[in-house]
C-alpha cells in the first residue's frame, strides 16, 4: 500500500485527504514532517478545549456544576487515555508532560529502593527515560546498569537484559520505539526478563504509541508513559499502571491534597479543558476510520493497525529514498521501527540542513532531539547530532517527495 487514499476499494484504508482537512495548520503549505517533536491539531481538539472554557470550569470536587463538568472531564480524560493503550481508567496518571511524570513517579518508586540494588536504562531511550532514574538511583546508592545498543543498525538487543537483570534488580526502563532512529526493540522479551527477576518495568510510549496499536499488558509495562501531543492533543501527559500498584507508592504531597489513587500523583490545580482536548484526541484518532465498533477500544486497535500499515509504506518510500543518494547517511537499520528518519547529509551541518529545508517550507529538526546516550553512541554529538524527520497519519507521499527533492539538491 503506497497510499491509503487512492485505495478506495480497501475496507480499511485511511482517507488521507480527508484526514488533512481536520488539521487548519495544514493550510499553510508547509509539509509538516516533525511530528516526531509534536503533531498538529485536528479541529474537533481545538473545539473541545475551547469548548469546555466556554461552558465554565472550576477545580474538582465541588457541589455546583462548573465543578462537577471538571470532575465528568477528568473521568473522560483517563478513560480515553486507557482505552487508547489498553489500561485502566483508575490507574491513569495525568501530567503536564511524561518528564514531569517520570521525575515525580521515579522519586515515588526509589523510595521502595535500597543501598546496592540496581536498575537498568537503555542508551536507546530520550533522556526523559533515562536521566530521573540515573538521578534518583545516585541519591539513593542504587547501581546503574547499561543497555548497549548496536551502533551499526540501532537495535536494542534483548538478549543482553539476561545478563544485566538479576536478583537485585528493582526497575527495567526501556524504550517502546526510538524517538531519533525509530528502532522498536522487543519491549516483551527485555519486560519478561524483568519480571522473571521481581523488576517493575518502566516503558516510554511517548515515540511508540501514535504509529502502532498499544496495549500495555502485552508489552509488560508495570508503568506505560505517554504524551497526548505526540498523537494530536494537548500538551498533556499521561502514565498508566495497575491500580494496586499505584496504591504501593506514596509520593510527596501536600497535607490537604487527595491520597486516592491515582490522584495523589497529581499536584496542583489540572488544564482541565486540555484534558477535555485528550479525550477529542483520542476520538480522532477512533474516527480516523468508518466506526464498525461501538467499543472504543475496539476501533482504536482496528484504527491503529491501518495507521501502522499506512505510515510503513510511506516510510519505506523515505527510507528508500534517502538510502538512495550518497551524499546521506542514515543512521539505523533496524526493520521493525517507527516512522523517523535521522540522517545527515555530507557538507552540511544537521542546523544548515533544517534551515534549507525550512526555507522550502518543510519543517525537520536537526539536533540530538534528547535522545543524548544514542546519539553519543554514534559518535554524533560533537556534530550537532543529525537531521530528523518523523512521518504521521497525516503525512502524504506529495510531502515525502518534496523532502527527497530538497536534499538531492544538496548535493556538492
Amino acid at each position: 500500500m503506497i497510499e491509503a487514499e487512492a485505495l478506495s476499494g480497501a475496507e480499511d484504508a485511511l482517507d488521507i485527504q480527508a484526514i488533512r482537512s481536520d488539521f487548519p495548520a495544514l493550510a499553510d503549505g508547509y509539509a509538516y514532517l516533525d511530528g516526531a517533536a509534536g503533531t498538529q491539531t485536528p479541529s474537533a481538539v481545538i473545539d473541545a478545549i475551547a469548548d469546555a472554557y466556554r461552558q465554565g470550569l472550576s477545580n474538582i470536587n465541588g457541589a455546583f456544576p462548573a465543578s462537577r463538568r471538571s470532575d465528568g472531564i477528568v473521568a473522560d480524560c483517563r478513560q480515553a487515555v486507557a482505552d487508547l493503550v489498553g489500561g485502566t481508567a483508575q490507574g491513569v496518571v495525568l501530567g503536564p508532560n511524561m518528564t514531569t511524570l517520570t521525575y515525580r513517579l521515579s522519586s515515588a518508586i526509589a523510595k521502595l529502593w535500597g543501598r546496592g540494588d540496581e536498575i537498568v536504562v537503555s542508551q536507546l531511550d530520550h533522556d526523559a527515560n533515562v536521566r530521573p532514574w540515573v538521578q534518583v538511583a545516585e541519591r539513593s546508592g542504587v547501581i546503574v546498569k547499561w543497555a548497549r545498543v548496536d551502533v551499526e543498525t540501532g537495535e536494542l538487543n534483548w538478549e543482553q537484559y539476561q545478563s544485566l537483570v538479576g536478583p537485585k534488580t528493582r526497575l527495567v526502563a526501556v524504550t517502546a520505539a526510538s524517538n531519533v532512529l525509530g528502532v522498536r526493540p522487543q519491549v516483551e522479551r527485555i519486560t519478561e526478563i524483568a519480571h522473571a527477576a521481581g523488576a517493575l518495568t518502566y516503558v516510554d510510549g511517548v515515540h511508540a504509541t501514535p504509529h502502532m496499536p498499544v496495549d500495555v499488558r502485552s508489552l509488560g509495562a508495570d508503568f506505560y508513559v505517554t504524551s497526548a501531543y505526540k498523537w494530536c492533543g494537548p500538551h498533556i501527559g499521561a502514565a498508566i499502571a495497575d491500580p494496586a500498584l499505584l496504591e504501593s507508592l506514596h509520593p510527596d504531597r501536600l497535607i490537604p491534597a487527595s491520597d486516592d489513587v491515582p490522584d495523589r500523583f497529581q499536584t496542583g490545580t489540572a488544564p482541565f479543558a486540555d484534558f477535555a482536548g485528550v479525550t477529542a484526541a483520542v476520538d480522532h484518532l477512533a474516527g480516523l476510520l468508518p466506526a464498525r465498533h461501538r467499543d472504543r477500544r475496539a476501533q482504536l486497535l482496528k484504527v491503529m493497525a491501518a495507521v501502522e500499515e499506512y505510515e510503513s509504506a510511506l516510510f519505506d518510500e523515505l527510507r528508500d529514498g534517502l538510502r538512495s543518494m550518497a551524499h546521506v547517511t542514515l543512521y539505523g537499520e533496524a526493520t521493525k521501527r517507527a516512522p523517523t528518519a535521522y540522517f545527515q547529509v555530507a557538507g552540511f551541518t544537521p542546523d544548515e540542513v533544517a534551515e534549507r529545508m525550512a526555507s522550502l517550507k518543510i519543517n525537520v529538526w536537526s539536533g540530538d532531539n534528547y535522545a543524548w546516550e544514542v546519539v553519543g553512541a554514534l559518535g554524533l554529538r560533537h556534530i550537532g547530532g543529525a537531521v530528523r524527520a518523523g512521518l504521521v497519519h497525516y503525512n502524504n507521499r506529495a510531502e515525502v517527495g518534496r523532502l527527497l527533492e530538497a536534499v538531492d539538491q544538496l548535493r556538492r
